[in-house]
């Protein structure tokens, strides 16, 4: 499948009826960024789901990451019984998965059994900020780029060593490193073919500074596409290393060396091409200095949605290539917005996100703070030039309790995503925040056994 060729439901029943393809992957992405759903008989998915959607439990946008349930959600509890949602395929993401055996999949939006969309629900989120950029006449492309570490151990093998003491598939820095990344081409190339063949247009592969981590580049797209790949992208690296026999992580920061960053280059268009290109300075667009000066205003109170985990603040270290500093610069690695390209590539990185982002949320917040910019015509502030690191400028929330008071207290969210869909991702973060807060971490045991 060439990633032009989309899978049609024509195509999918020839499929079916030659025996090629039995399972069809039914898929929502939940507020962590994975993919729930259920495999379905691809004759039932072709006989009931196509027409009606298949229903799932609506605590899967209301749980942790250990799937626990937890208080505090209105859209769903105990009180209410966690009834079930509908889960309606978005037949424009329909496609074959080359790592799993006869097996194709479909992404879903979540609705209500009214029809009516369920608020929080990742996509929605997103898909509300794009009809305000249609708004204005305007169409939003992204492209994310995801780092992993990769460890020769299996996910089993890491599992019953606690995550300690595994074996990086490289023992040294191995950053834009031909002979580093040749030691595990063979995982690197099948994640590359296999994502060609689900639809995927892969850019590259590159090794990255910490042991064993590498980065695979998926071209940019429209942005709801391009976090649609990013997700199965994610899911389907981890699949197919399990496969392979080893394990790789995307978690935000592994050890004390570099972390896994997720930095997400946006630009925006409308009728009559690239609408950031300008005749003003640095030869930005009015559309350009207000989406930057947007960024900068509302990335403190919507620092979670590109930092979501109690590990994402570990990330932001000085000198470390993750951002610390709220400022931007032109092609300035030590911004948290860096801008880059020319004439009619020209675009914002962000480079706040690590591995561990929601895509659909960070582009969302990203978006939203944009889309603020534009509509107050904020001025930009002067580029800053030289180490922002050094700068005394301000910088992003350090910890997630912090980001959550921010976003708790957010107009610009409220204005962009509803107080519902606010109130429902500060809960995610208090509920992060107070398991974190009981549990006893390695750290406080080997400083206190004995010593204190």
């Amino acid at each position: 499948m060439s990633p032009n060729e989309q899978l049609t439901v024509g195509r999918l029943r020839e499929l079916v009826a030659s025996g090629e393809v039995d399972t069809v992957v039914v898929a929502l992405t939940d507020m962590q960024g994975r993919l729930q759903g259920k495999r379905c008989s691809a004759r039932y998915f072709l006989d009931e789901v196509l027409a009606h959607g298949t229903e799932a439990c609506n605590y899967l946008l209301a749980v942790d990451v250990d799937m626990t349930t937890v208080d505090g959600y209105a859209m769903t509890s105990w009180e209410t019984g966690y009834g079930d949602f509908v889960l309606s395929p978005d037949l424009a993401t329909l496609r074959r998965i080359p790592w799993q055996e006869a097996t194709a999949l479909v992404l879903c939006d979540v609705q209500w059994h009214s029809g009516e969309p369920v608020a929080p629900s990742p996509r929605q989120v997103l898909r509300g900020q794009l009809d305000r950029l249609t708004g204005l006449g305007l169409t939003a492309h992204v492209g994310t780029e995801l780092e992993f570490l990769v460890f020769r151990d299996t996910y089993e093998q890491a599992w019953d060593k606690r995550y300690h003491e595994l074996s990086p598939a490289n023992q040294y820095n191995v950053d834009y490193s031909i002979a580093g990344t040749s030691r595990i081409e063979g995982l690197l190339r099948r994640i590359r073919n296999d994502m060609t063949g689900a639809g995927l247009y892969v850019e590259s592969a590159k090794g990255e500074c910490n042991l064993g981590q590498h980065e695979i580049a998926i071209r940019y797209s429209d942005a709801l596409t391009s976090c649609d790949n990013h997700t199965l992208y994610k899911n389907g690296a981890k699949e197919i290393a399990a496969v392979e026999g080893v394990s790789l992580t995307f978690m935000a920061k592994y050890d004390a060396r570099e972390g896994n960053s997720c930095h997400i280059h946006v630009s925006l268009r409308d009728d009559a091409g690239p609408a950031m290109p300008g005749a003003g300075e640095h030869g930005f667009s009015p559309v350009m200095e207000h989406f930057i000066a947007g960024q900068l205003a509302c990335l403190p109170e919507l620092t979670y949605f590109l930092a979501p985990n109690i590990n994402s603040y570990k990330r932001f270290a000085a000198g470390s290539f993750a951002p610390t500093t709220i400022a931007w610069g032109r092609d300035n690695r030590t911004c948290a917005l860096r801008v880059v390209g020319h004439s009619d590539s020209l675009r914002v990185e962000n480079r706040v996100p690590g591995g561990d982002v929601n895509p659909y949320l960070a582009v969302a917040a990203i978006l939203a703070a944009g889309l603020h910019g534009i509509s107050e015509e904020l001025p930009l502030e002067p580029m800053l030039s030289g180490n922002a690191y050094a700068s005394g400028k301000p910088t992003v929330p350090t910890t997630l309790r912090e980001a959550a008071g921010l976003l708790a207290g957010s107009k610009v969210a409220v204005e962009a995503f509803g107080q519902d869909v606010v109130d429902h991702y500060v809960n995610a973060a208090r509920v992060e925040l107070a398991a974190f807060d009981a549990a006893i971490t390695d750290w406080e045991r080997i400083r206190g056994f004995e010593r204190l």
